[in-house]
């Protein structure tokens, strides 16, 4: 007898660094879409791991902007910072599995030593044999010299060699805050997550943490990653970039044009709410544009 397959588990996973942009809303709105549509849940995890990142009070702002385009979800948002011991604890394990190393590197160092990989700079695993102690150093993940790959929803087969082109990535800085692709691999284990939609940007960071998935023994979620939304200049729309915030008093508007971006139907007119439960029933994710970009000009 078959196992029966989980209901579909969707996440939206921003980090409270600033108000959600254009970009943002984009991504929150198609695994939104892609929730609804099967009848499944929509759940929201704030990336406030790096707490100097994320001014106080702006995770509040992102909800009352998601609230305002009719962004609804279920279940209580999962903060990262209050589950500092989970990542902890996975650490320890990685370790006595000899599955990571301390790293003493320099930035300047990292820079001027880093091999060119198709997602950027990896680490050529400079440190990787040199057997330094982890007290108040970096660790990074030893990986094999093997391809992985998986199939994504919408940029096709994804494979990478490991050790080459994704380079031994951190799992705990030299501070000890455990990383992102730590916490986030754990993350989706803990949400039961079972389908990732993000940007095409986390591509890279999709191998990193599906290796720590398998070594931790977890399943590793579907993944379906969007064109990134740029500028017409080719840059990212990004906190980084200055990108504006969203108006959540022109909610419709916005709704309106990221459909069109991500080529769904035409919602018609109405509230955020009825638009997007007619987007909902229409959603359809052989529209959405197979490519890696997607060239935003201002409303």
């Amino acid at each position: 007898m078959q196992t029966p397959r989980p209901r579909y588990r969707g996440r939206f996973a921003p980090t409270p660094s600033g108000p959600l942009h254009l970009g943002s809303l984009l991504t929150a709105l198609a695994s939104w879409l892609a929730a609804r549509n099967t009848g499944g849940a929509w759940l929201l995890r704030i990336d406030d791991l790096d707490r100097a990142r994320c001014p106080r009070g702006t995770d509040a702002v992102i909800l009352r902007q998601l609230e305002a385009h009719g962004l609804e979800w279920d279940e209580s948002p999962r903060y990262q910072a209050l589950h500092l011991d989970e990542y902890r604890e996975a650490l320890d394990r990685l370790q006595r599995a000899a599955r990571l190393y301390a790293c003493a590197c320099s930035r300047g160092a990292l820079r001027e030593s880093a091999l060119a990989g198709p997602d950027g700079p990896a680490y050529p695993g400079t440190c990787r044999d040199a057997g330094l102690a982890s007290t108040r150093r970096a660790l990074r993940a030893r990986l094999p010299d093997r391809e992985a790959c998986f199939d994504d929803a919408w940029q096709g087969r994804q494979c990478r060699a490991l050790r080459r082109e994704v380079g031994d990535f951190v799992v705990r800085r030299a501070d000890g805050q455990p990383s992102y692709q730590l916490a986030c691999a754990l993350d989706e284990d803990a949400q039961a997550v079972t389908d990732v939609v993000r940007g095409a940007d986390l591509l890279g960071s999709t191998f990193c943490q599906r290796w720590l998935q398998q070594q931790l023994g977890l399943t590793a979620p579907r993944h379906a990653h969007l064109p990134v939304l740029t500028d017409a200049r080719g840059r990212k729309l990004s906190k980084q970039n200055h990108a504006p915030a969203v108006d959540a008093r022109a909610a419709a508007r916005n709704l309106r044009h990221c459909l069109a971006l991500l080529g769904q139907p035409g919602p018609g007119a109405g509230s955020p709410g009825a638009m997007l439960r007619a987007a909902a029933a229409q959603w359809d994710a052989a529209l959405v544009p197979r490519t890696a970009q997607i060239v935003h000009l201002p409303l």
